[in-house]
């Protein structure tokens, strides 16, 4: 990673905190994920991570803190705002539809008009048929037809048809909720082999999940949240069994000196 690009991440949060009446769901936590860096996010349940990733998606307004886009102080309303700077979301569900094809699902929201005529507009199917058959030779993607209906598809195709629609329109950030949750263990190979693919063509992605040994495979950096705030944010690096030893620590609470090792830094 280049010290110049190192130098400006491409996004900042920046003391985020968001309550939920009496329940505070993060209580100031910071994240910075720079350019080409695939940073995986972990902590048990309720530790704030989908809360998170809500404030940086526009799904959720925080109540304080600040949100940097390529060093520019940002403002998302909704999940539209943060699209349109850059910002998508695959969701745990994959949010697809089932009973249309795989290119209207890649352009759903966004389709490609031929021809408009009043509030009427004819859609392009050849010039999105085109395009999708490209995104998904661009990421390897092997799909029998772009006309072929999801519901016929198995879940690790699904999941990266999901992936593939976030990026295909200049995503400068991809945010994965679970990309391998309740996929075999084939699909799995083939969801984070996608992921080092989109990594290799300079993709910035921040992953949620569970299960450790996807992140020690593709991520660069781990952050691990515990109770609404930061308690670890570590290069993932050297040995697997040692390295989960460390974040399983900072997950469960028996190891709590992150900041106390930041400061000394």
């Amino acid at each position: 990673m280049s010290s110049t690009k190192k130098a400006t991440p491409v996004v900042e949060l920046q003391n985020i905190k968001k309550n939920f009446g009496a329940v505070q769901a993060l209580k100031g936590v910071d994240l910075t994920l720079y350019h080409n860096e695939v940073l995986g996010l972990m902590g048990d349940n309720a530790a704030g991570k989908s809360t998170l990733m809500k404030v940086l998606s526009g799904a959720y307004i925080p109540d304080e803190g600040e949100i940097l886009i390529e060093g520019e102080e940002s403002h998302f309303a909704n999940p539209m705002d943060a699209r349109r700077q850059g910002i998508e979301m695959v969701y745990q569900d994959y949010a697809l539809a089932n009973n249309l094809d795989v290119a209207a699902n890649v352009f759903m929201g966004r389709e490609a008009v031929r021809l408009k005529l009043g509030p009427i507009g004819v859609m392009d199917y050849r010039h999105m048929e085109q395009e999708t058959n490209n995104l998904l030779n661009r990421l390897n993607i092997k799909i029998q037809s772009v006309r072929q209906k999801v519901e016929r598809l198995s879940g690790g195709q699904r999941q990266a048809i999901a992936i593939a629609r976030a990026t295909a329109f200049n995503a400068k950030v991809i945010i994965m909720d679970e990309p391998t949750a309740a996929l075999s263990v084939a699909a799995i190979d083939q969801v984070l082999g996608l992921i080092e693919e989109l990594k290799a063509q300079g993709a910035s992605i921040i992953i949620i999940s569970h299960r450790l040994e996807d992140i020690y495979r593709v991520s660069d950096r781990m952050i691990v949240l515990r109770h609404g705030r930061k308690v670890c944010d570590t290069p993932v690096e050297g040995d697997i069994h040692e390295f989960r030893e460390r974040v399983v620590a900072y997950m469960i609470g028996a190891r709590d000196d992150f900041r106390e090792l930041s400061a000394a830094e």
